[in-house]
């Protein structure tokens, strides 16, 4: 196999090395536990990761996401690795090694003035890219335009890339959810999943259920890939403010481990001249760093926070090594 760097091939041998430590009893006792338990915790407990999507599109959304690390509530973050402020969030991962950073798949450039390419050379991935060399601004066009094989060759370039570039990666998702709104789509999602050893986001079960997707989890369990068990998406009420939609969602929470996401970024000119978005995603930075009532909130179910580092150790420590 032709990697494309030396750290690379050191990542994927250790991966095989971890694996063998394969428990033989996993497929007994472990298989029977909840996800819950499998990390340590009872099963009537509610654990929640907060992710912080769409690291490095900006600074202010580098910014924003390490305040919201070091002095917040958010336990990990997705870095887009094709967008322009990726060298400063590679940067903050190799310096805060214990961060916990994942990658934000990215093969849509959606914004108008905003644009980026892919990672992979363009002539391997001709599907994914429009008339100006830009990735397509939306995921129907690469349904329409793409292959699953050429978004496994981005995708697969990006987690590279990030690899070479020293950050610890701990989990995937998927940027306006290509790699999972398409079950062809989301067998190479799977793919990258399997073959770099990471758990990945994933819908809610009875979400995937109603789009044609039940089987997907059980999928996923027998390749080894570990993904939490529910994932706060949409149901934000028209003209609902951002604060009020964050609270209500917080209040009942499922015992299990829930993931949430939010798009933290400063205020300022830099997004207001990228996204009329700007507004909620300053927004969600002062409730996930300084908002004292989403603390109370959490604190009064007695919410337990992780980052996806717990569910990528775990991964790494209960499945057998990979073939190749």
């Amino acid at each position: 196999m032709n990697f494309r760097s030396a750290r690379a091939l050191i990542f994927l041998a250790s991966i095989c090395l971890t694996n063998m430590a394969y428990l033989s009893d996993t497929g007994n006792s472990s298989s029977k536990a909840t996800l819950v338990e499998r990390l340590g915790f009872k099963a009537s407990d509610r654990v929640l990761i907060i992710n912080g999507d769409d690291v490095g599109v900006s600074h202010a959304s580098v910014a924003a996401t390490t305040d919201s690390l070091e002095h917040g509530l958010m336990t990990c973050a997705t870095i887009m690795v094709p967008c322009p402020w990726f060298p400063e969030a590679a940067e903050y991962a190799r310096a805060h090694p214990a961060a916990d950073f994942g990658l934000h798949l990215t093969h849509t450039s959606e914004w108008k003035k905003f644009r980026w390419g892919p990672v992979a050379a363009k002539s391997d991935v001709p599907g994914l890219i429009d008339k100006q060399g830009y990735l397509w601004p939306d995921v129907q066009s690469i349904y329409k335009n793409a292959t699953p094989e050429q978004a496994y060759v981005e995708a697969r370039a990006q987690i590279l890339k990030a690899l070479d570039a020293g950050i610890d990666v701990t989990h995937i998702d998927s940027h306006m959810g290509t790699l999972q709104y398409d079950d062809r789509y989301f067998q190479a999602y799977r793919r990258l999943a399997k073959e770099f050893n990471l758990p990945i986001r994933m819908a809610s079960q009875d979400v995937l259920a109603a789009g044609g997707g039940g089987h997907q989890r059980e999928q996923l369990e027998s390749d080894g890939t570990v993904c939490p068990d529910y994932l706060i998406h949409g149901g934000r009420l028209k003209d609902e403010p951002i604060a009020e939609y964050w609270k209500r969602m917080l209040k009942d929470l499922k015992p299990g481990v829930t993931e949430l996401y939010i798009h933290a970024a400063l205020a300022g000119e830099e997004m207001q001249n990228i996204t009329n978005s700007w507004r909620d995603r300053a927004a969600e930075h002062e409730l996930f760093t300084r908002d004292p009532e989403i603390r109370r909130l959490l604190e009064l179910q007695n919410v337990k926070r992780i980052g996806y580092r717990a569910l990528r150790d775990l991964q790494r420590k209960s499945r057998p090594a990979p073939t190749r």
